[in-house]
């Protein structure tokens, strides 16, 4: 008998993309949708396919999942966002794993459409993703940006990809970019965390070998040289805004 599993996800006027989502987990015997405020039609689509829609406002990343999966009614849980959807494979290989659970995590990995072609090199794949699991094994981490599920547990490999296109133009990308390499600049300084010039130089050219030389980034073409570009300033931005608090803190 397959273990019962809640979908759980967290949005914010995601109406464009949810239905795509929500169709492709028919096995779900629960869906579970914490939102942010969203003005559009999303918490009508929620309805439509028998979500529990829960208001909850932003609190972060790691804590508004981890506050969607405490939500849920059952222990298995399946996490994702709106603009991504299981593939026909993964489909097949969640609903057989969860005939016979063997581990208490499973990943996936994921594959990321950018510039409207889905990568499979570089930094955009295999993009390798812990999205199901036991809540009472594993949970999401506290971070406010780029969270993880934290588990103790051995995880295991499920075949089938992660379909994941956010329908973003490069402005929105580098605006979401901007935004998050703040808050991991912050996070940072809050730990007491340093950068020199040293690290703010080497840091991009390392991610820059290893993506799109080692693991052939080059190979995706013009967008996955811009990806790995946006990736690589990133790098830079992170540590250019850490010294940047380190000096407002001593001007004070």
């Amino acid at each position: 008998m397959q273990v019962a599993v809640s979908l759980v996800l967290i949005t914010k006027n995601a109406g464009r993309q949810l239905e795509t989502c929500l169709s492709s987990v028919p096995f779900a015997d629960e869906i579970v949708i914490v939102d942010s405020g969203s003005t559009d039609d999303t918490e009508t689509i929620a309805r439509n396919y028998g979500a529990r829609f829960i208001h909850n406002s932003w609190c972060g990343f790691g804590p508004q999942k981890r506050f969607a999966v405490n939500a849920a009614r059952n222990d298995w849980v399946l996490c994702l966002d709106a603009d991504e959807w299981l593939s026909d494979e993964l489909s097949l290989s969640i609903k057989k794993i969860l005939n016979n659970p063997q581990a208490d995590a499973y990943r996936f990995p994921r594959c990321n459409k950018f510039m409207g072609r889905f990568l499979r090199y570089g930094e955009g794949y295999p993009d390798w993703s812990l999205r199901l699991f036991n809540r009472t094994r594993a949970n999401w981490s506290e971070d406010l940006v780029h969270e993880f599920v934290k588990t103790d547990s051995a995880v295991e490999n499920l075949s089938g990809d992660l379909m994941h296109e956010s329908g973003e133009d490069i402005a929105r990308y580098l605006d979401k970019q901007n935004r998050y390499t703040t808050l991991q600049a912050e996070g940072l300084f809050a730990c007491g965390k340093r950068a020199g010039f040293g690290k703010m130089l080497v840091s991009p050219l390392v991610r820059f070998v290893k993506f799109y030389l080692v693991r052939q980034g080059f190979r995706d073409g013009l967008p996955g040289f811009v990806h790995i570009a946006i990736g690589c300033m990133n790098s830079f931005m992170k540590y250019a805004k850490l010294i940047e608090l380190y000096r407002l803190e001593n001007k004070q």
